[in-house]
């Protein structure tokens, strides 16, 4: 099973740094989140920085909220994120739920997730290279990886499983325990063959940590008690947050336990430090 690192965004200019260690050191992927109305660096913009500055690594969307992009400016970005990145590049996506966000794009809340269903048809035309529409030719450039970058679904909604089913490579499940994880796969797994898709789907998992001092820990807390402040539910994701080895192990085997391809760790503080303490802690 793989380990990738969720990077933190409460300091972008540490990104390269982080990047540069979890490529010299065990990790799979590096992922940024997406929020609009919010302190964050774009997550697209910032993966390809990150992609120019790494050989073997792979980064991520976690999860990019397409509802707010133009999607043939989309097509376009993650097909020459993936070239650039020599296929490098994971496009994990959802619908999101801000409604500031929302505002802020110019889009319906209440269709966000019609209006993805819609982009995927539109991005996966535009990736095999057939033409964008009636009167429009194909967008290019052609992404490295054959009929655009690898895509995972995120969200808990039965749409969101089904999605990974209609249009997707995978499944990306985030701040839930192993146990109830499970139950979430097993219906991604069956939706994967409701659709007669060849193969299996990947399934991922993320969780929250935070190993250092308690500087490092305390920002962390901070961090996701900001983040997750519009749900109501923050608190719950901050007692969720993982600070000591033994607990980052534990639920890194659950997660192996009902089946995931890759856990991504999501470090909430900028001490870059942290990528040497999970290595230790891991590997």
């Amino acid at each position: 099973m793989k380990i990738g690192l969720g990077l933190p965004v409460d300091d972008p200019a540490q990104l390269l740094t982080w990047a540069r260690r979890a490529d010299a050191g065990p990790f799979s992927t590096v992922g940024l989140l997406d929020r609009l109305v919010y302190d964050n660096p774009e997550p697209l913009v910032a993966l390809a920085t990150l992609a120019g500055a790494t050989s073997r690594i792979r980064v991520q969307t976690e999860v990019l909220i397409a509802p707010h992009h133009n999607t043939a400016l989309l097509a376009k970005q993650t097909a020459t994120l993936d070239r650039l990145s020599g296929g490098r590049f994971t496009l994990g996506i959802g619908i999101g739920g801000r409604e500031d966000d929302c505002l802020a794009a110019g889009i319906d809340l209440s269709r966000r997730g019609r209006r993805l269903d819609e982009q995927m048809e539109l991005l996966r035309r535009a990736w095999s290279g057939a033409p964008y529409g009636e009167g429009v030719g194909p967008i290019g450039p052609a992404p490295a990886t054959p009929g655009g970058p690898e895509v995972l679904f995120g969200g808990f909604a039965p749409a969101a499983i089904e999605r990974v089913g209609r249009f997707g490579d995978g499944f990306l499940g985030a701040a839930l325990p192993p146990q109830t994880m499970d139950g979430l796969y097993r219906q991604v797994e069956a939706a994967w063959e409701r659709h007669e898709r060849p193969g299996r789907p990947r399934l991922v998992a993320q969780a929250s940590v935070a190993l250092g001092p308690e500087a490092t820990v305390g920002s962390a807390r901070r961090n996701l008690l900001d983040y997750y402040a519009f749900t109501g539910r923050a608190a719950y994701m901050a007692n969720g947050l993982l600070t000591t080895p033994e607990a980052v192990r534990a639920v890194v085997e659950g997660y192996r336990g009902i089946g995931a391809d890759e856990v991504v760790l999501y470090c909430w503080a900028s001490d870059a430090a942290q990528v040497d303490r999970l290595a230790d802690a891991l590997f």
